[in-house]
């Protein structure tokens, strides 16, 4: 994925990098305070954010958020072997087993378009009680009034099957316990992978969804100048890569990078060079500052 990116000028990453993540957030005291929890419950609390996309605006309509608990909490292997591929499917309608339990929790139903979301910024997205036990999987009904927005047109964004039930499955061990019986969790909605351009200039919505959580992941922060260069950021090494494009200010962010070593790759617009550092360290748990790049002609 990095190499097609170096390739690609800044029109041509119309589908690149858009992130949908549900996530808790430190500026919002609501994620860390110590409510009441009825008994035989657990709080659950989903907020979301968004890396960016080279749209105008992405809406996605969110109708209300679900939790399915294995109240029994029997010992699955973890939910069994899949890898993120197979993480997202549709509901099929069929109800998992008798200690399985579906839990609403509260959302404010509507358009959110995800590009607001960008370098940080992040809003309460779901959260309320649910059943004691392991939470194995997260039901999304999106509604119809899901739309994108490129070079000023906008276009109908429709799910490829034409259902509106999307399945996540997330395992126990990722879910982060933040203070007791409180749980919050990471999701990624890849919009490189989940948007489909077709022939006919028309976009299919097929969700590809990763998870990951604060506690086991790392941040990567910066500034890249000047804001005519108009760049787009990315950090990748061999088994990872993920996107910014920096707000007017040069600010940018990229959230739920996993432990290792990686390169931070340039790609700017309007005659500007690109720029590569490589070396980069990223430790659970923490957010590493990159110094400021200054982009010449």
């Amino acid at each position: 994925m990095k190499n097609m990116f170096r390739k690609w000028g800044f029109p041509s990453l119309a589908l690149a990098c858009c992130s949908f993540i549900i996530f808790a957030c430190s500026k919002d005291n609501s994620a860390g305070r110590n409510d009441e929890i009825p008994p035989g419950k657990q709080k659950v609390s989903i907020y979301l954010t968004d890396d960016p996309g080279l749209f105008d605006e992405v809406n996605i309509d969110i109708r209300s958020v679900e939790v399915l608990v294995d109240t029994c909490m029997e010992d699955n292997g973890d939910n069994g072997k899949w890898d993120d591929h197979e993480r997202c499917s549709w509901d099929d309608g069929r109800f998992d087993d008798e200690c399985s339990i579906w839990d609403t929790l509260a959302i404010n139903p509507g358009v959110y378009d995800l590009l607001s979301l960008r370098n940080g910024i992040d809003t309460m997205f779901a959260s309320g009680p649910a059943h004691q036990g392991y939470i194995t999987k997260i039901r999304i009904t999106i509604g119809s009034e899901n739309s994108l927005v490129k070079n000023g047109v906008t276009y109908p964004l429709n799910t490829i099957t034409g259902q509106s039930k999307l399945i996540v499955k997330v395992r126990h061990s990722e879910w982060e316990e933040y203070s007791t019986d409180q749980l919050r969790l990471w999701l990624d909605f890849d919009v490189q992978r989940s948007i489909i351009q077709l022939r006919n200039n028309s976009f299919v919505l097929k969700p590809y969804i990763l998870v990951w959580t604060l506690k086991q992941t790392g941040s990567l922060s910066g500034i890249v100048l000047p804001k005519d260069a108009n760049p787009v950021i990315s950090v990748y090494n061999d088994t990872d890569t993920a996107y910014a494009i920096p707000f007017h200010d040069g600010k940018y962010k990229i959230r739920g990078l996993k432990v290792g070593e990686y390169s931070l790759f340039v790609n700017p617009s309007n005659g500007y060079g690109d720029t590569t550092i490589t070396g980069i360290q990223i430790d659970r748990g923490k957010e590493t500052k990159i110094p400021t790049i200054t982009l010449e002609k």
